[in-house]
């Protein structure tokens, strides 16, 4: 578990970072630097699930030997399905981590939500509803590593 205390707010007991794939931990289908070395040292602390709709079919692959689940997403309304997975594993409990469209009711709707704006960008929708932006994975990821980085961002 990963336990964020925010000033002036709640207590964040996250189990689960749900994470999703193409432009967020991977660009053209494959996994940035770096990536696999932050989430070997978070998957001792947190389940880490992997949401995608694997537009490059390398999802399974590239996750090889990573410590997380991988859902592979049907093609029709995508923001539900991702919606629903962390609305199963208890929302209020998960960090989602995503860039895109697919992913705004994901964000908007986790205990903490964090954007990326890496190579493929991100969608203004969903960066509205983060809690956090970054510019890159593994800032968010070292975020989680180091969660009292986040207290002057989230404070009240």
């Amino acid at each position: 578990m990963i336990t964020i205390d925010i000033p002036g707010g709640d207590i964040l007991k996250a189990e689960h970072l749900v994470l999703d794939y193409n432009g967020t931990i991977a660009v053209d289908g494959v996994i940035l630097p770096g990536v696999r070395e932050l989430l070997a040292k978070l998957s001792s602390d947190i389940q880490i699930h992997v949401i995608t709709a694997d537009t490059f079919g390398r999802a399974e692959a590239e996750l090889s030997g990573v410590n997380c689940s991988l859902k592979i997403l049907q093609k029709e309304n995508q923001q539900k399905q991702k919606l629903n997975f962390i609305e199963e594993l208890g929302k209020e409990r998960v960090i989602a981590i995503g860039n895109g469209y697919n992913d705004l009711l994901m964000l908007k709707e986790a205990g903490l939500s964090i954007s990326v704006i890496q190579k493929e960008g991100a969608c203004p929708q969903s960066v509205v509803f983060s809690d956090i932006v970054t510019t890159s994975i593994i800032d968010a990821l070292e975020l989680l590593i180091n969660p009292f980085r986040m207290i002057a961002t989230l404070r009240n």
